[in-house]
């Protein structure tokens, strides 16, 4: 993990991949039981912002395959774009 001024600010670009990954890392650090009490709140705070981030990303995948055309038959029929906040 590096050191962060602000350990919950997650960029925006960051993958849902990438940001998976780091909440792991997170997880398996704190299941360890090895860091120290300051260290464990930090990383914590951290895993609390990857997660909402990972939600959001979720969130916005779910709003773009909702956007699909489905026709009468039941077939997909085309896509529409989806405007995300």
């Amino acid at each position: 993990m590096t050191d962060l001024p602000d350990a919950t600010a997650v960029p925006a670009d960051l993958s849902f991949e990438d940001a998976l990954a780091q909440l792991e890392k997170i997880v398996a650090e704190l299941e360890s039981g090895q860091a120290p009490l300051e260290r464990s709140i930090e990383i914590y705070a951290r895993g609390a912002a990857l997660k909402a981030h990972c939600e959001a990303r979720l969130k916005a995948a779910q709003l773009r395959v909702e956007q699909i055309v489905v026709g009468a038959g039941g077939e997909a029929k085309g896509v529409e774009p989806v405007e995300f906040r």
